[in-house]
């Protein structure tokens, strides 16, 4: 493989390609999972770089795995330990972040490294938003990786990310690899004259070219959402109405560009405090709003107690890095922790030694959160923060002045900082739940973590695990985008009990119920896709070259040894 790396030297440059454990770690390790081995990590610097890139990794015959900002949860965009027939080499774009709005930015050309918190940035000063502004995009999530991904976001209005217009690499079932120019751009035949003008953003309004009926965003959701009837979840990763081409691909194909909508932003808004003790009283909001209101709100976010409590105790340091540096630093913060627990790992120390480090110091400081707030996490167990805007922020004043006090619950306003402290307290739980699986070793075995999508005619929401699965957890976290009925239910399993078991029991516990899962973060190493999302997979990547195993399909090239719902078999 040598030859392969003096390649890739050539087309990147050489401080571009890493080798070596150490140098690779903080790529080959993801936010919650990973850890396999990669031959190299590669970073190109343009869109021709990357192309070269590819075309050596095609000619040597290795696994490609695709990778921009490595936020995800289940493990998607890393190798996994073992199983591979082939070597690995990761291609990370991070560094590609040019960014082109089109149409007097109601579109955006992205290049795969462009995250959402540098589009926020850019669509601000002409009043447009990107299609999520909270959740993701407070850990450094890129714009590609959600579109990949059926991410779904925070905002009820957007739905799923998803585009129909995309310029992608794919390996056909011939073996070649080819550039497929889908993204409604006249820019050129060959792959590196289409690529350089991106690269140089050498193109302009003329050069755009509608298709017959194309959508650079799911445009149906706002409506599709407010089906209060339906017995089929709003959203989930396999839903076959928003799997195309690049949207949902997983991996399975190479994007080096994508074209999508930006979304007006509102003038006002206004955050709700919503606190209740009886789960019912918060599914009657969610229907009355989604069924009567006028004005869909921004977003609606459900934490548990338990989710409210992980995350001012274990994520008080993510949320006040956040607060004081803004988003666009988080990823330098991860990249450098994960350099010291690579340290750490090689001198015998393990690779917990930060988080440990950095809950004693921040167990040591004061509370940081407003004191209306801590006084809701005392009063009631479920807590909904309702963001409002514009004419809504009137039709909700109304009507939750009708409704409270009630026996159960209250509400507040929110001044501005309450309204920031509130969703950033929501983003930071799944950091929390990270660092208390690190910090309490002695008595957790591991994470369950599940991404689950309820029908959207679902009355009793809330979970009730039977005795016999509770008894196994340590700790239970509940939170969620309240009004799609997409819940994360994590929970730490207590020391000696089998993760893979519980997780079963309670995913057929789920299935009873009608849930869909995942259902937005994709089914990375985690969860084996459904037949028809697998299907879709080997019609992108017939030759299994691309991120295989994805969804515990088959890890082999041409899919090989792939047996029942496409797991690989092994003796």
């Amino acid at each position: 493989m040598d030859d392969l790396l003096d390649k890739l030297r050539d087309a990147v440059g050489r401080r571009h390609v890493l080798t070596g454990d150490t140098q690779t770690r903080r790529f080959r390790q993801g936010y919650r999972y990973g850890g396999g081995a990669a031959l190299a990590v590669v970073r190109p610097g343009t869109l021709v770089e990357m192309w070269r890139a590819l075309q050596a990794c095609h000619r040597a015959g290795v696994v490609i795995i695709m990778q921009a900002a490595n936020t995800g949860l289940t493990g998607g965009s890393t190798p996994v330990p073992e199983g591979y027939d082939r070597s690995v080499v990761v291609i990370n774009t991070m560094r590609l972040k040019r960014l082109d709005l089109v149409k007097g930015g109601e579109q955006v050309v992205s290049h795969p490294g462009v995250t959402l918190d540098q589009l926020e940035k850019a669509l601000r000063p002409i009043g447009r938003e990107p299609h999520s502004v909270i959740g993701s995009s407070c850990i450094g999530a890129s714009v590609t990786g959600g579109v990949c991904n059926n991410s779904g976001g925070a905002l009820i209005r957007r739905g799923p990310a998803f585009t129909q217009f995309a310029l992608y690499a794919r390996i056909d079932a011939d073996g070649e690899l080819r550039l497929v120019n889908n993204l409604g751009m006249a820019l050129g035949e060959a792959p590196e004259d289409i690529l350089r003008r991106l690269d140089s953003g050498s193109f302009s309004e003329t050069d755009l070219v509608e298709a017959s009926n194309p959508h650079a965003s799911d445009h149906e959701y706002c409506d599709h959402v407010r089906d209060i009837s339906a017995d089929t979840p709003a959203r989930f990763n396999a839903d076959p109405r928003r799997l195309y081409e690049a949207s949902g691909s997983a991996g399975k194909l190479a994007v080096f560009a994508l074209r999508l909508d930006t979304f007006a932003a509102d003038e006002e808004s206004q955050v709700f405090y919503i606190g209740s003790n009886d789960p019912a009283e918060l599914e009657t909001i969610r229907r009355d709003i989604l069924g009567g209101f006028t004005n869909l709100p921004i977003a609606g976010e459900y934490m548990h107690r338990s989710a409210y409590k992980a995350s001012e105790r274990y994520g008080k340091d993510l949320f006040l890095y956040i607060q004081t540096f803004g988003t666009d630093k988080v990823p330098l913060a991860f990249s450098c922790k994960s350099r010291f627990d690579g340290i750490t790992e090689k001198l015998g120390l393990g690779g917990t030694v930060s988080d440990c480090v950095l809950q004693f110091i921040f167990d040591r400081m004061p509370n940081h959160l407003p004191r209306r707030m801590n006084d809701y996490r005392d009063r009631y167990e479920h807590h909904l923060l309702l963001k409002m805007g514009d004419a809504g922020i009137d039709e909700a004043r109304v009507y939750l002045a009708r409704r409270f006090p009630s026996v159960s619950g209250d509400y507040f306003e929110c001044d501005e900082k309450e309204g920031k402290a509130a969703l950033l307290n929501r983003f930071s739980v799944g950091g929390a739940m990270v660092r208390y699986r690190a910090v309490h070793p002695k008595t957790v075995e591991d994470i369950v973590a599940l991404d689950i999508a309820l029908p959207r005619n679902t009355l009793d929401w809330f979970e009730r695990l039977p005795p016999e699965i509770a008894q196994k957890i340590e700790f239970t976290m509940y939170c969620g985008h309240f009004f799609c009925h997409v819940l994360h239910q994590e929970y730490q399993v207590k020391k000696g009990e089998d993760c893979e078991a519980l997780k079963h029991d309670i995913l057929a516990l789920l299935t009873a119920r009608g849930a869909q899962y995942p259902a937005e973060h994709n089914v990375g190493h985690l969860y084996e896709a459904a037949e028809s999302l697998q299907a879709f997979y080997r019609e992108l990547d017939p030759t299994n070259a691309f991120n295989p195993g994805i969804g515990k399909t088959s890890l082999n090239l041409h899919w090989k040894d792939a047996g029942h719902h496409g797991r690989q078999e092994r003796t």
